[in-house]
C-alpha cells in the first residue's frame, strides 16, 4: 500500500466538542479565581489595615505617647540636618577665597597706598588686589558700627588704609610664605589672613555634619527600640487571640499582618508630627535670626525642609515604623505557640 493509500485509509481524530467546552470553561474559571483570590487578598489588607488603625485610636494615650517619642526622635536629627543645610547654605554666600589683608601704616598717604596697590599686582604670587583708603573705612565704619559720631572728636582719621591681596597660588604653603613677604614691606604695619574664620567655619560644618549623622543613627535606634516595645505590649494583649487563630490554621504571616500595619501607621503619625515640630520651630526662629543677618548687611534667610526633603522624612519614619514593628513581631510570635 503506497502512502496515498495509506492517507486516504487514516482516520482523523477531532476532539470532542463537550470536552473542548469544558476545558475552556475551567481555563477561565481558573483566572477568575487567581483575580478572586488577589482582590480578596486586597480586600483583607484594607480591612486589616482598618481595624489596626482604630484599635491605635482606642487607646489615645498609649497612642499619643508613643507618637511623641517618636516625632521628638525623629524631629531632633531632622531639625539638625535643616540647621546644618542653612549654615551650608550660609557658608556658600561667603567669599571662601583666602586673602591677605595689609593694614598700612598711618603715614603712608593716599597716593603711596596707590601706587604700592599697582606694585603688588606685578608680583607672580599675586593674583589681584583692592584698595580700601583710610577715608572709604571710615566711611564703611559710620555705616555698619552705628559709632560715627565718634570721629567727629578726633583730630585725625585712626583708620589705616588696607590692601587686600588675592594670592596665585591658594595652597595651604603658599599663603603663609606670601603673608611673611609682605609684611616685611616697609609701608605695611600688619599682614593678616583675614579669611581664617571661613576656614575654621567650613571644618566646623564638616564636624556638625558628622555630629548629626552620629546623633542620626543613635536615635534611628531609638525609634525602633519604641515601636518595638510598644508592638511586644500589643502582642502580649492579644496573646490569646494570637493563640486561637493558630488552632484554626492562621499563618505567621496572617498573624504578623496587623502588627505590621500598626507600625506603619505609627510611622506616618510620627512621621507627620515631626515635620511639624521642625516646621513651627523654624517658624520661631526665623525672626531672631534675620535680624541677626540685618546686623551683618546680610540677606540670609532661614529656610525649613522643602518638598522633596519632607517625603523622605515621612519615607524615613514609616520603613522605621515598619521595621521596628517587624522585628518586634518576629522575635516574640515564635514564643507563642499553642499547647
Amino acid at each position: 500500500m503506497d502512502n496515498n493509500q495509506r492517507q486516504k485509509g487514516a482516520v482523523r481524530v477531532e476532539p470532542h466538542p463537550k470536552r473542548q467546552a469544558k476545558l475552556h470553561r475551567g481555563a477561565e474559571q481558573f483566572r477568575l479565581n487567581i483575580s478572586d483570590q488577589g482582590r480578596s487578598y486586597l480586600r483583607h489588607h484594607q480591612e486589616v489595615a482598618r481595624f489596626s488603625f482604630f484599635s491605635l485610636l482606642s487607646s489615645p494615650l498609649t497612642t499619643f505617647m508613643t507618637l511623641a517619642v517618636l516625632a521628638i526622635s525623629l524631629a531632633l536629627p531632622g531639625a539638625l540636618y535643616t540647621g546644618l543645610m542653612n549654615l551650608q547654605q550660609l557658608s556658600q554666600g561667603l567669599d571662601s577665597d583666602p586673602r591677605v589683608a595689609l593694614y598700612l601704616d598711618l603715614s603712608v598717604n593716599e597716593t603711596a597706598a596707590e601706587q604700592l596697590s599697582r606694585e603688588l599686582l606685578l608680583r607672580d604670587d599675586v593674583a589681584a588686589t583692592e584698595l580700601i583708603t583710610a577715608e572709604q573705612g571710615r566711611i564703611e565704619f559710620k555705616a555698619q558700627s552705628g559709632f560715627g559720631e565718634v570721629f567727629d572728636f578726633l583730630d585725625q582719621n585712626p583708620l589705616p588704609a588696607v590692601i587686600m591681596v588675592i594670592p596665585r597660588d591658594l595652597s595651604v604653603v603658599s599663603i603663609p610664605l606670601l603673608q611673611s613677604r609682605l609684611q616685611e614691606l616697609p609701608q605695611v604695619d600688619e599682614a593678616i589672613v583675614d579669611m581664617e574664620w571661613v576656614q575654621r567655619l567650613a571644618a566646623f560644618i564638616v564636624l556638625a555634619e558628622r555630629a548629626v549623622w552620629v546623633l542620626a543613627a543613635l536615635f534611628v535606634m531609638a525609634v525602633l527600640l519604641v515601636v518595638g516595645n510598644t508592638i511586644r505590649l500589643a502582642i502580649e494583649s492579644r496573646r490569646d487571640e494570637i493563640i486561637i487563630a493558630k488552632l484554626v490554621g492562621a499563618t505567621d504571616a496572617y498573624v504578623r499582618r496587623p502588627f505590621l500595619y500598626d507600625g506603619i501607621w505609627f510611622g506616618i503619625a510620627g512621621g507627620i508630627l515631626a515635620w511639624l515640630l521642625i516646621q513651627i520651630s523654624l517658624l520661631l526662629l526665623s525672626n531672631p535670626v534675620q535680624k541677626l543677618m540685618q546686623l551683618y548687611n546680610s540677606q540670609f534667610e532661614l529656610s525649613g525642609l522643602g518638598f522633596i526633603e519632607s517625603i523622605v522624612l515621612l519615607l524615613i519614619s514609616i520603613l522605621l515604623g515598619l521595621l521596628g514593628a517587624w522585628l518586634a513581631v518576629g522575635r516574640h510570635l515564635r514564643q507563642i505557640q499553642p499547647r
